[in-house]
């Protein structure tokens, strides 16, 4: 009879060690993958990399409302030479050309607005944080926006 329960004693003592085993490998598993991908998302490189697609995102998107605004100058200043002709009655090129200018405006308009969209998720999700604390890197001189929520619409 002793040695019937040392036998179970034993036999459970391999059950628990085997399940114990088993829990602290895979716990070890998901440890280890954690630090790998704070690591990977922590270097310095994928750092920098990150807020230059920002930085120039953020200068795209001023390049863009700049032109959205040149061609609507453009097209204004067209449309008050031409004040109180009907659009059918225009030159054949000036008429073509405030057209062309309108289309750009619009596809100008969707590219500022596709940009916009990509910063404004890509700001909000949780592995680009670092670019809302800290310092700014050395030779920065302004913060970059947080977001671009305007979105143009007219």
């Amino acid at each position: 009879m002793k040695k019937v329960l040392i036998g179970i004693a034993i036999g459970l003592a391999v059950i628990v060690l085997t399940v114990l085993g088993i829990v602290g490998n895979a716990a070890g598993w998901f440890v280890s993958r954690s630090v790998d991908v704070v690591k990977q998302q922590a270097d310095p490189q994928t750092l920098l990399t990150r807020y230059e697609w920002f930085k120039d995102a953020s200068a795209s998107l001023d390049s863009l409302k700049a032109t959205i605004g040149t061609f609507q100058s453009n097209a204004d200043s067209m449309e008050a030479s031409y004040k109180g002709v009907p659009r059918n009655q225009w030159a054949s090129t000036d008429s073509r050309q405030y057209n062309q200018w309108l289309s750009e405006i619009s596809g100008t308009k969707a590219d500022y607005n596709e940009l916009a969209a990509q910063y404004n998720a890509d700001m909000a999700k949780i592995n680009y944080k670092f670019c809302n604390v800290g310092t700014l890197p050395q030779g920065a001189s302004e913060v970059l926006p947080r977001s671009y929520r305007t979105y143009i619409d007219q």
